[in-house]
């Protein structure tokens, strides 16, 4: 196991599999400091924010130290490889954790928001495990190293929430202090897992062939489709997904109840990707998007349809859902615009393209439900959700309006 340099990186799927599995567990736990992250932030926004308008800035924060280190993260892993970037990226989570439980601890908002950026930087080293899990794998088996990794979602769906409704009052009377200590607790768990990666370094160039221009990678069509794919997917689920425990506690849900729904939309996320990367192999990418896309419509409507905990729970479950097909068939489209060599830039200017557009969706999420209401936080997904169906369908009408009689 090592993350120095090694010649080129032969396709290996026994590796890609062994991989793939502690990737998979990785993301149990990233993805459980996420979701107890997500669910509670902006609760804790609105308890120390004086302009609960600003109550989803320290999410904001958090995307943003993500799109603002996804780079850096890229470069870093190119240099020393990906097993000691991953672990840099848990280290600075059990940092950041620690601090945001001091600032709960003390009632600042603004320390809380600013303990956010270095967590940021575990999400953005994070996102390059699906990417890492098919970098010895073969064209056959890549979609399913990604479906593998983002499947370790599923049992963080169940594990997060659970840690912050366990641990919010460890530090009490102080409400939630003890759950970011909880969530340093799980970051540092990530960091003996992720000793186990075993992904070979890669050489500047393979078979004697310079890298492309990174410029002239994002100008192909199917690098454009696939981006704007992914930022639509994930800044979609994010605009609604941020603004439902504030909006369900404000119809007189509970804590309890707003992690309930955020549990099983995030199960909804990640459970289809045991069988995404089987979907994407038999019916092709083009097709899973646009079912993802139908199903975050769907959503919509099942949103704009009352607000009970019924209809919180189904809207984010089809949520997590269309998030799940969306993002998995972008991710795939993304690996297939780029040779060995040129991996690391291209990931990392789809993951800063994705992430930019988060930032702007979760900052957006808390204004928008501030000043208008949960109802007007639900109608902004339906014109993107068009946009993208627009996109994939209308080169598959030009073919045919353009295929001989």
């Amino acid at each position: 196991m090592s993350g120095a340099a090694h010649p080129a990186a032969p396709l290996d799927d026994a590796r890609a599999r062994r991989n793939a599995r502690v990737l998979a567990l990785a993301q149990m736990l990233y993805g459980s400091v996420a979701i107890g992250l997500v669910t509670s932030a902006g609760l804790v926004g609105q308890m120390l924010a004086e302009n609960k308008a600003l109550a989803t800035l320290p999410i904001s924060i958090f995307v943003l130290g993500t799109a603002t280190l996804t780079i850096p993260a890229s470069l870093l892993m190119r240099r020393v490889g990906r097993r000691a970037g991953f672990i840099t990226g848990a280290v600075l989570c059990i940092v950041g954790t620690l601090l945001a439980a001091a600032a709960i601890w003390v009632g600042s908002f603004a320390l809380f928001c600013a303990a956010m950026a270095p967590v940021g930087g575990y999400q953005a080293s994070s996102m390059y495990y699906r990417f890492a899990a098919a970098d010895t794998a073969s064209e056959a088996f890549k979609p399913k190293a990604i479906s593998w990794v983002l499947a370790g979602g599923v049992a963080a769906a169940l594990v997060g929430p659970q840690i912050l409704v366990h641990s919010r009052d460890l530090l009490a009377p102080v409400s939630f202090a003890g759950a970011y200590v909880a969530l340093a607790a799980v970051a540092l768990a990530a960091v003996a897992v992720l000793r186990f990666v075993d992904i070979p370094n890669l050489p500047p160039a393979t078979h004697g062939r310079p890298a492309r221009p990174l410029a002239s990678i994002m100008a192909q069509p199917k690098f454009i489709v696939a981006v704007i794919c992914a930022m639509v997917s994930y800044s979609m689920m994010t605009l609604l997904m941020t603004a439902t425990p504030i909006a369900m506690v404000a119809c007189d849900l509970s804590i309890e109840d707003a992690a309930f729904v955020v549990q099983w939309h995030s199960v909804a996320m990640f459970a289809p990707s045991f069988f995404t990367g089987n979907l994407i192999a038999r019916f092709g990418t083009t097709r899973v998007i646009l079912a993802g896309m139908a199903l975050q419509a769907l959503c919509g409507v099942v949103a704009l349809s009352g607000i009970d905990i019924e209809e919180f729970t189904i809207a984010l479950v089809l949520l997590g859902l269309g998030w799940n097909f969306g993002f998995v068939g972008a991710t795939t489209l993304v690996t297939e615009t780029y040779r060995p060599e040129e991996r690391n830039k291209v990931q990392a200017a789809n993951d800063f393209l994705v992430f930019g557009s988060v930032v702007t969706a979760s900052f957006m999420s808390g204004v928008l439900l501030q000043a208008y209401g949960w109802s007007t936080v639900v109608m902004a997904l339906f014109p993107f959700v068009a946009l993208i169906a627009a996109m994939l369908l209308w080169p598959a009408s030009r073919r045919r309006r353009d295929a001989p009689v």
